[in-house]
């Protein structure tokens, strides 16, 4: 299971990528950096939930505890793939990374956070798995 969940990560980490290279070069110049953020958010979110919907019976959690399982491993490979890939290979600055961070100036990053680790819990429950 643990390895089938990995492959679907890696899976959103190409849409993440896709998504942020989209966010830059088209989404942001038409409609601004705030505005251009939030609405790449809300499109990951939906393909993290989209994708986690037509493979968690692939991953095939087998209880609730293992689709939470499998949302915290997304979490800290999300986390850890944001600040040590962002910061050691794209040189990005810590406080650069941190700003998604602070939802007082807008950024709503933090809920993708929230799907990547609620995700495989809600669409084990909705599609009946445990």
């Amino acid at each position: 299971m643990i390895w089938r969940a990995l492959a679907v990560w890696l899976v959103i980490l190409v849409l993440a990528n896709i998504n942020g290279a989209l966010r830059e070069l088209w989404i942001i110049p038409h409609t601004g950096e705030l505005t251009g953020r939030a609405l790449s958010t809300l499109i990951l979110c939906g393909l993290v939930l989209f994708l986690t919907w037509r493979t968690i019976g692939w991953i095939r959690p087998v209880s609730f505890g293992e689709a939470v399982e499998i949302g915290v491993l997304w979490l800290i490979l999300t986390l850890a793939f944001e600040f040590l890939v962002g910061h050691y290979v794209f040189g990005t600055a810590w406080a650069t990374l941190l700003e998604d961070y602070d939802v007082t100036r807008g950024r709503i990053w933090p809920l993708v956070l929230v799907f990547v680790f609620v995700s495989p819990v809600w669409t084990g429950l909705m599609r009946g798995l445990f």
